[in-house]
């Protein structure tokens, strides 16, 4: 290959080529070793075109879900059947591989404007920017690029713009199937959120189970299909549409949910989100909160009904206002300080 040889955007080859290596180097241990990544379905990568292939997925962290989608693409390709064993499958990567990400995300810091020259097609968010909600038109330059890279290889992309679970899913993602027609491979993931930080940079936690499910192609009928239908087939196909949770109820498989916020974990609008979602179905909450940090958990656990808030070392005046004349019962758990030498 030339070093000179660059790609539709004006990326070099021989550039990406060993900034893939040298990533993937790095981050092999993350999904191979201080954590295990159960793999299903990459024999599907060797029977799908090169080209105009565009991969769905729920979403779990910022990088971290990309990254190990890059390992298990390249093994697969190299005939590894669900296995990253032996990183020896980096030295010839699939270059025309892309993900779909948020052009302030990949502007964030030098780390991710290295992962956006491995791939990024950087986007502009319609609904929100800088943590704020907001509601602009589409840049039709943004939709050209994913044409683009449809065009040259493989996308990925996560339609519904949130690592936030059960979201709904982007009517552009219909939109962009219906004009350029891909074929589309829906990807199952989990795991990432418990074994990394929100931005899939720092490890959280080792030896957890992480998984990743490689689906076959969604019958789409390109000319026939509603937008609506094409975005519930995904629903169903990722596993994020309502009735996923509603599945939990009616089988009685649990009688209560429970939620960790905290800085680094979850926030205060994931407990919000999960705790309606839990009062919808008809389950009872719990929350763990307050352990390193007071950031509102507490007094979105009282509104929202929750039987019980528990950890507690760290409290704020209006965490003990929330839970005046309430019937959420305040728990204190000192043993997990003493095990984690917190100090208070």
């Amino acid at each position: 290959m030339s070093i000179f040889k660059t790609n539709p955007f004006g990326h070099n080859l021989f550039i990406k080529t060993w900034l893939i290596r040298i990533i993937g180097f790095l981050t092999h241990r993350r999904f191979k070793g201080f954590n295990e990544l159960k793999i299903v379905g990459s024999d599907i990568l060797n029977k799908i075109p090169e080209k105009n292939v565009l991969f769905v997925s729920n979403h779990q962290t910022y990088f971290a879900d990309v990254v190990a989608m890059f390992h298990v693409f390249n093994a697969g390709l190299s005939g590894r059947v669900d296995s990253i064993k032996n990183i020896g499958y980096l030295w010839k990567p699939k270059l025309n591989i892309y993900f779909v990400a948020a052009k302030e995300t990949m502007k964030a810091g030098p780390l991710p404007r290295i992962f956006a020259y491995a791939g990024s097609i950087s986007i502009e968010r319609t609904w929100r920017d800088k943590g704020k909600e907001i509601n602009r038109q589409v840049k039709m330059s943004d939709i050209s690029n994913i044409g683009t890279a449809l065009n040259d290889g493989w996308v990925i992309t996560f339609p519904q713009g949130t690592t936030t679970p059960f979201k709904p899913i982007r009517k552009g993602t219909a939109h962009i199937i219906k004009e350029f027609k891909p074929t589309i491979i829906p990807i199952v993931i989990d795991g990432f959120r418990r074994s990394f930080d929100k931005k899939g940079i720092r490890i959280k936690k080792k030896g957890i189970l992480q998984s990743m499910e490689i689906k076959e192609p969604l019958k789409i009928d390109y000319e026939n299909d509603s937008v609506e239908s094409i975005v519930e087939k995904i629903e169903f196909a990722i596993e994020q549409h309502s009735s996923f949770l509603k599945v939990i109820s009616k089988e009685e498989l649990a009688d209560y949910v429970d939620i960790f916020c905290e800085e680094g974990y979850f926030t205060v609008e994931d407990t919000k989100n999960l705790l309606t979602a839990a009062n919808k179905l008809g389950l009872q909450s719990k929350t763990h909160v307050n352990q390193f940090n007071s950031i509102g958990g507490v007094k979105v656990s009282v509104d929202l009904g929750a039987l019980s808030v528990d950890h507690l070392e760290e409290m704020a005046e209006e965490d003990y206002e929330a839970l005046k004349g309430s019937n959420c019962m305040p728990t204190i758990l000192p043993s997990c300080s003493f095990f984690l030498r917190i100090p208070h």
